[in-house]
This record gives structure tokens, C-alpha cells and sequence, in this order.
């Protein structure tokens, strides 16, 4: 079941884009809130998969709001909801998963609702492989990339790092499908794990550098830059 909150200062909004969700999602869970603060208070006891935040909103902004969520643990989906096309800009940097404007609520909505479930039906995604020490099991999301090492590949997340024997050709094609993007003839990175592109580095959200090679360099920037801006 998709875990949904909506937050709005306006009853009114929070109440519309609440029904639409559940015509448009009706298995789905949703809460709402009238502030920053209730959500902030409510996210110590419980997760979500998709939040929508108004951005423009009195004690804390959406952006803030955001923003804090964001340096935390949980990554849940992110959806500003605004009536103010000109702060859909100053978002960016926090790289939402989909805007929705208050005059276009009929048709913006149920569209990033449908890509929102089929991306959280995405994340429950793994990937199998066997090391020395047994075989191992990682949600695809909590991937930050994978580092040819010789006849083996490094695979790296956020708390550990594995090594087992496989070749990148490989690997590039059985997770292309799940968001991971070659950037180097050694490095595979998870697109969603990309903070900042560089003319010949990438970033990680764990500050990680990972070099982004000449021959790959177009289609990786391309790919990524759709994926920082979608």
C-alpha cells in the first residue's frame, strides 16, 4: 500500500488534491497536514512514500520543509504543489520528483500520481549477488554505484561495501532498466544517488567522486540531467 501526505496551509486545497488522489490511487494511505510542523511531528512515528508540499506556506516554506526530510534517513518521493510558477525554480536544487500547479491540478496531478506509484513499485526492486561470504540482497535505491575492480565489481552503498565476481558489460545491462547509468568503462551509478555533474566528475549524494569518462560523457549527461530534472 502507497503511504501518501499532503501538506497545505488552505483546507480547501489539501481537501481537493486529497480526493483526487484517492480517485486517482484509491488503495493508497493519505494523510494530511496543515503545516510544516504537524508533518515534521508526524514523520518521527511514520514514513511515507510520496509527499505533497505546498511550497509556499507561513512558519516553514515547502522548500524547508523539503530540505530537512531530505537530510534525514527516509527518502521518500517529493511533489510541490504551488500557485506560484516562479518558485518552481528555486526547487530545483532539492531535486523533486514532480511539480503540480494549483491551476492545473485536473491534469498535472493524476499524471504524477501514476509515475510516483510506478516508481515506488520500483524501489521495492532488488539485487542479488555472491560474495565470499555468503550470497547478499540490496534494495536497487540503496545503491550508490558499482566500481569494476579487475575480475570483480565493487558495489557501494551509503553503510558498506561488497566485492563479488562479474563483469560491468554485464551489469550495465541488467540494471540499465532500473536507473543505473554507466558514466565510466569503470564506474555504474545510480542516477537517483547524483548531486552534482561536473565537466568530468560526478557527485554523489555521499559526497563520493566518481570520474565521468570522455566516451561516455554525452549520453551519461544527458541521462542524468533528465533524471535531476524530472
Amino acid at each position: 500500500m502507497m503511504r501518501v501526505a499532503v501538506c497545505d496551509d488552505e483546507k480547501r486545497i489539501r481537501e481537493e488534491i486529497a480526493g483526487r488522489i484517492r480517485e486517482s490511487l484509491p488503495d493508497c494511505e493519505i494523510d494530511v497536514y496543515g503545516s510544516g510542523k504537524e508533518l515534521l511531528k508526524a514523520l518521527r512515528e511514520r514514513t511515507f512514500d510520496l509527499l505533497l508540499l505546498d511550497i509556499d506556506m507561513p512558519e516553514i516554506s515547502g522548500l524547508e520543509l523539503a530540505s530537512q526530510i531530505m537530510s534525514g534517513t527516509e527518502r521518500p518521493l517529493i511533489v510541490f504543489v504551488t500557485s506560484h510558477d516562479e518558485l518552481v525554480y528555486d526547487s530545483l536544487q532539492l531535486h523533486p520528483f514532480g511539480f503540480v500547479r494549483k491551476s492545473h491540478l485536473d491534469d498535472e496531478l493524476t499524471r504524477v500520481l501514476r509515475d510516483a506509484a510506478e516508481e515506488v513499485c520500483a524501489r521495492d526492486r532488488h539485487f542479488c549477488f555472491h560474495t565470499s561470504s555468503g550470497d547478499v540482497r540490496l534494495k536497487t535505491e540503496d545503491i550508490l554505484y558499482f566500481e569494476s575492480d579487475g575480475n570483480y565489481i565493487k558495489v557501494k552503498t551509503v553503510d558498506a561495501e561488497y566485492r563479488f565476481r562479474e563483469t560491468m558489460q554485464v551489469l550495465e545491462n541488467t540494471l540499465v532498466q532500473d536507473g543505473f547509468v554507466r558514466v565510466h568503462k569503470g564506474f555504474l551509478v545510480n542516477q537517483e544517488a547524483v548531486k552534482i555533474i561536473n565537466s568530468d566528475m560526478i557527485i554523489l549524494t555521499d559526497n563520493s567522486e566518481i570520474p565521468l569518462g570522455r566516451s561516455y560523457q554525452e549520453n551519461a549527461r544527458r541521462t542524468l540531467m533528465r533524471s535531476m530534472l524530472r
